[in-house]
């Protein structure tokens, strides 16, 4: 799954975190996936997670400082299934090792990603996510170019990959265009016929029509048997996020 689950804005009167919260929990253990890639988790926000989900631990740091300030883009994993052999993170930046802002960037963007054991069948997997810049061009373009370059270098076992990410991105655009050349993306790659609206961005408006496509799912050695968008919604019609969650259904090829 991937899932940007709107940062804690005190200014958030109407969609308020702590009435999306339970919501939110709700959905995920619903839907039970092995692994999730989350965008703009604060602190408390993380921590409230990780509490919540029993099952489940999480890797990541804050963007701001590289350890709980700022933006987690966090990988939540359920422990029972799944074993961390090892992780961190990178900045979207030309100095992608330690805090920065990268190129035309109006914030600080990172990168997470862990090397995943399957406890059932020892399987390995890397798990990258991401949430690229909202304003800078340049910034998304040479962060995907980054991300790529990255995943070559750390995954010198040709380990199975999943990236996920909101990527201020729609499909057809350059630096989406640059990755479906390296990575399958599951929209179009699953099996099953894709199913939800086309789009990922609500923008927490309940008559908006869900065409804007934002977040994404990309494999590498993995097939993809299902894909969906997921257009859950609480009681009183609102949405939990100003973004969809997606689930994908992976197998290894």
């Amino acid at each position: 799954m991937t899932y940007n689950i709107k940062y804690d804005n005190t200014k958030d009167t109407v969609n308020n975190w702590n009435d999306r919260k339970e919501s939110m929990i709700k959905l995920i253990q619903h839907y039970n996936p092995s692994v999730i890639g989350m965008q703009e988790v604060l602190h408390h926000q993380i921590t409230y997670i990780d509490s919540a989900l029993t099952d489940f631990s999480y890797i990541g740091v804050g963007r701001d400082d590289g350890q709980q300030k700022g933006e987690y883009s966090p990988i939540v994993y359920n422990h029972t299934k799944l074993k961390v052999l090892k992780s961190n993170t990178f900045w979207l930046s030309p100095t992608p090792e330690k805090v920065s802002k990268g190129w035309d960037a109006a914030l600080e963007r990172i990168c997470s990603y862990g090397l995943f054991e399957n406890k059932a069948d020892q399987s390995k997997f890397y798990f990258f996510n991401t949430h690229f810049d909202h304003r800078g061009a340049i910034a998304r373009e040479k962060s995907a170019e980054l991300i790529l370059k990255k995943i070559q270098e750390i995954n010198l076992q040709g380990y199975p990959v999943v990236l996920t990410g909101d990527f201020n991105l729609s499909p057809g655009e350059k630096p989406i265009v640059f990755l479906k050349k390296n990575l399958h993306e599951g929209k179009d790659y699953t099996l099953k016929p894709f199913y939800g609206p086309s789009g990922t961005f609500s923008g927490f408006d309940h008559n908006r029509i869900l065409d804007l496509k934002i977040d994404y799912i990309f494999v590498k050695g993995f097939k993809v048997q299902s894909y969906i968008h997921i257009d859950d919604r609480m009681e009183n019609n609102k949405h939990i996020s100003d973004h969809l969650p997606i689930l994908a259904h992976l197998t290894k090829e």
